[in-house]
């Protein structure tokens, strides 16, 4: 939440005038057991590009996906920036 509106707003945005399909996670309704669609969205992709805030660490759901991230990176190949 704490580069949503900054950073990762404007990432979003020069990546999509580049015509590279994005997922965001703030594109999912809160409230919805949102696990399985992150975790599809993060299978399905080729390069995760992950955004470390000051709070990133204190952040089980981001050390998760991150978690999910790497063993795609060991396993399959997947780009991580």
């Amino acid at each position: 939440a704490d580069t949503r509106t900054n950073f990762t707003n404007h990432l979003l945005n020069a990546l999509t005038q580049k015509s590279i399909s994005v997922f965001i996670d703030y594109e999912l309704t809160k409230g919805d057991y949102i696990w399985p669609v992150l975790a599809r969205a993060i299978e399905g992709s080729r390069v995760s590009i992950v955004v470390i805030s000051e709070s990133y660490a204190s952040s089980s759901w981001c050390l998760k996906e991150l978690e999910h991230i790497l063993q795609f990176r060991r396993t399959r190949g997947m780009v991580v920036i």
